[in-house]
Parts: structure tokens; C-alpha cells; sequence
């Protein structure tokens, strides 16, 4: 089953397509994975109308918790057919700023901060789960996303 496929349940086929190329974009860009260079990777920077294809990721309804069950699923599938799958939780923390973002969380900054001054830093605090598989051809453990 193809990528596209595990997917194609949760949004309709004209969003499917778009998002399937941005997802061949997205792995086919060099470097950074901006969207300046996904649009050059597939031959789009020069159309007048380009703004509409970026717009699947924020505008189309679609759950990230179907989407994210579907594709723990896929990895179990692929990469643990047999055994336990064990699961690796990392948290990562990300500075924020702007005032809408209503999320953020206030913590005292450990670099910035001594122990006679105390600095506050707005937070977004994003946890990461990871299937913890062993590949055979590298012969060590991955954390896939």
C-alpha cells in the first residue's frame, strides 16, 4: 500500500493529490524543507497562482489524530510485524512570542537566568512520540516519527 493510500480515508481526492505532492516536495528538497523549496522542487515557483497549494495544510479539514493513528499503523506494520513495539517520548520546547498564540506556557529560561536573576521565557512545549524499530540494513535502533 503506498503512502497516498493509508491516508485516502480521511480527506477527499483532490486534497489527497495535493497533499501527496507536497509530501514527494517535501522529500525531494534539498536542505531546508521551505515551501520556497518544495515549489521549486516541483516546478511550481513560477506559476501565478501558487499560493492555493500551500493552503491543504491549514484550510482542509482533516484530523491530525486519525491521520497520526492511520500512520502508527503503517510503521507497525513495516517496520515491527512481530513483537512489542516500544514507544520513545521526547519533549522539546519552542520559544514563542507572539501574543496570539494562546498555548504557550510561562517558565523560568535556565541560560538566561542565575540564581540572584530570574528570566521568564513564553514556551510551547511539543511532545514527540516515536516508534522505537530496529533496521535491519543499519543494524541499530531508529525512532520514527
Amino acid at each position: 500500500m503506498t503512502v497516498s493510500g493509508v491516508f485516502a480515508p480521511l480527506s477527499s481526492t483532490r486534497v489527497l493529490a495535493s497533499v501527496t505532492r507536497w509530501l514527494v516536495g517535501a522529500l525531494l528538497a534539498p536542505g531546508t524543507r521551505k515551501v520556497t523549496a518544495v515549489l521549486r522542487v516541483l516546478g511550481k515557483s513560477a506559476e501565478t497562482h501558487v499560493q492555493n497549494d500551500p493552503r491543504v495544510l491549514n484550510r482542509a479539514p482533516w484530523s491530525s489524530l486519525a491521520a497520526s493513528c492511520r500512520l502508527l499503523g503503517r510503521l507497525r506494520d513495516v517496520c515491527v510485524p512481530e513483537g512489542h513495539v516500544v514507544i520513545g517520548i521526547d519533549g522539546t520546547i519552542e520559544r514563542r512570542r507572539a501574543e496570539r498564540i494562546s498555548a504557550t506556557g510561562i517558565a523560568r529560561a535556565p541560560v538566561r537566568s542565575s540564581p540572584a536573576h530570574f528570566v521568564k521565557a513564553r514556551e510551547w512545549r511539543w511532545v514527540c512520540l516515536m516508534v522505537l524499530a530496529r533496521i535491519p540494513w543499519v543494524d541499530r535502533v531508529w525512532a520514527l516519527p
